[in-house]
């Protein structure tokens, strides 16, 4: 079974950084170690959403009720 990977929030700052400056998904991932090209979306989309608290919460532990 795959283990779970917890990224720190610089690292997942960072990648949207990135993405909104035109880096393609692929070259984010190589450069920052990170696994699954899902989860660089998931982060893209909080971060549009606005649901920046998010990022802050431990693995399988993001829910928005009450901002955490």
């Amino acid at each position: 079974m795959a283990t779970r990977v917890s990224y720190p929030v610089e690292i997942k700052m960072k990648a949207i950084e990135m993405r909104l400056a035109g880096v393609p998904v692929s070259d984010v991932m190589k450069q920052l170690g990170i696994r699954n090209r899902t989860q660089l979306k998931v982060w893209m989309k909080w971060y549009r959403e606005g649901e920046i608290h998010r990022m802050e919460q431990p693995v399988g532990k993001q829910y928005s009720f009450g901002k955490g």
